[in-house]
């Protein structure tokens, strides 16, 4: 247990003076922010120089993943700890104190600035982050947009209606529909074909049959194939349309399953990582406290006149 040292009476802490030392958090708080900040930028040095942009080269990302994690539990206790130490060993000295309050400020004092630096910290890399994250949400809107015009392709027009092609073309279509369809150009008979298959698509993704017979028709006119041929290559053409939306969607569904998990999973180990950092802060604190407590004043004996200076 921390006992009391005997220190003059003119340096003893007063029964109504504060027991913060915002000086020796700051300074510590300062120091774990630096400490942070260089080891950061490190880690980042080797995950760039570890990675690569061919296949076959590079560490994987599980191993990044693994790296990072275990990069940033390190840093957040090197750092963590030098704060709480610079803030135990730097505070004011507890004269004609019990030894657990000692104990109590000590650690109070390294949490203090372990929150502190977090704070600064978390300031400093989210605003950092926000343009990253921004200029990223960009490349991937262009990335999806892309994605959705290949599929909106394959889906025959599905996509076309879905961002803002009016819906009632198709009922249209079907309001001047004959029993058998009339010659028209290329443009037109791809509209209504997209046309057919997108209603099909947003329903049940069942084709109607008045609808598959009419393409079919369609399909026959300008292909010269057989009613039965032209029906077997309507319901060919739909399966692999049908299927492309499918596979479309399930891979969505994936993405979005794994960034909920990568979310979960970051939330997780950031969480250990902070209760690391502020546990070492604490501790590191009651040791530089100690330290701290160990100083003795010793009298110059070379001044010329009898004075007292503290050993630190």
């Amino acid at each position: 247990m921390i006992t009391s040292a005997d220190y003059p009476s003119a340096v003893s802490d007063g029964p109504n003076r504060s027991g913060v030392s915002w000086a020796a958090i700051f300074a510590g708080a300062a120091g774990a922010a630096a400490l942070t900040l260089i080891l950061i930028v490190a880690g980042a040095g080797l995950g760039f120089a570890a990675t690569s942009p061919w296949a076959s080269e590079g560490a994987s990302a599980k191993t990044l993943g693994v790296s990072s994690i275990l990069w940033l539990l390190v840093t957040a206790i090197l750092a963590s700890g030098l704060g709480g130490y610079l803030a135990g060993r730097l505070r004011v000295k507890w004269a004609n104190l019990h030894g657990d309050e000692v104990y109590f400020r000590d650690t109070a004092h390294g949490f203090l600035s372990w929150a502190v630096a977090t704070l600064v910290t978390t300031a400093m890399i989210v605003g950092t982050a926000g343009n990253i994250a921004g200029a990223g949400a960009q490349a991937g809107a262009s990335v999806a947009s892309g994605a959705a015009s290949m599929v909106g392709s394959a889906a025959g027009g599905a996509a076309a209606n879905a961002n803002g092609g009016n819906p009632m073309d198709y009922f249209t279509d079907t309001l001047f529909r004959s029993n058998g369809p009339a010659s028209v150009s290329d443009d037109a008979a791809n509209g209504v074909a997209g046309r057919i298959f997108s209603k099909a698509l947003s329903g049940d993704g069942t084709l109607n049959a008045d609808d598959r017979t009419y393409l079919a028709q369609l399909v026959a006119q300008r292909t010269r194939l057989s009613q039965p041929e032209a029906e077997a290559r309507v319901d060919q053409v739909y399966a692999q349309v049908r299927k492309s939306v499918d596979d479309a969607k399930l891979a969505a569904q994936q993405a979005a399953d794994a960034a909920a998990k990568a979310a979960a999973w970051a939330s997780l180990w950031t969480f250990i990582t902070l209760l690391c950092g502020a546990f070492a802060a604490s501790l590191a604190a009651l040791f530089g406290g100690r330290q701290r407590d160990q100083a003795r004043w010793v009298e110059d004996r070379h001044a010329t006149q009898t004075t007292t200076v503290p050993v630190r």
